[in-house]
């Protein structure tokens, strides 16, 4: 499982932008985690999917409401992750207001998520393999800090966590 310290894995995450302009959308898009977080610090949360309660009324809400906080904490980039694909976190993230705050990625058939052993079998609850609720500091491709969530709670990831540690990682 990966931990402080450690590299993130090789990966590639994709993207939906809504609107480039006069209804064009663009993407889905691919961005290689090594290559999108390299030379930059990212706030990154992961859940378990889209449209799910916890999710949805607190978990993207909170980083949504942080975004500036987080900026002047010297994070260049939030990102949101789920095992959903890139269609529906662009939807998603349309219904949650996050454009110019919390990129919306999305890892599809879990690989992302199995690459760094943060995975959650939600198979009884009839949505197969997921990502565990997690949140991370990543400055430069390592991970700073790592709060993962028990199953079924939501204590440590929430945004106010990791905006306190990005605060404290800037010194």
């Amino acid at each position: 499982m990966l931990k402080v310290g450690d590299k993130l894995p090789s990966g590639t995450l994709q993207e939906f932008i809504e609107v480039e302009g006069n209804g064009c959308s663009i993407g889905p898009n691919s961005f290689d985690v090594a290559k999108t977080t390299a030379g930059k610090t990212v706030a990154i949360f992961a859940l378990p999917g889209a449209y799910t309660p916890t999710c949805s009324a607190k978990h993207v809400p909170g980083y949504v409401e942080h975004a500036a906080a987080f900026k002047a904490a010297g994070v260049d980039e939030i990102w949101c992750l789920s095992v959903n694909d890139p269609f529906v976190m662009g939807a998603w993230g349309r219904d949650q207001k996050t454009a110019d705050k919390v990129r919306m990625m999305a890892d599809g058939s879990a690989e992302f998520a199995k690459a760094t052993g943060l995975t959650l079998d939600l198979t009884a609850r009839g949505m197969g393999l997921r990502s565990n609720r997690y949140s991370m500091l990543v400055v430069d491709g390592v991970v700073k800090t790592l709060n993962v969530e028990a199953p079924g709670k939501f204590e440590v990831s929430d945004a106010a966590t990791l905006l306190a540690q990005a605060k404290q990682a800037k010194g």
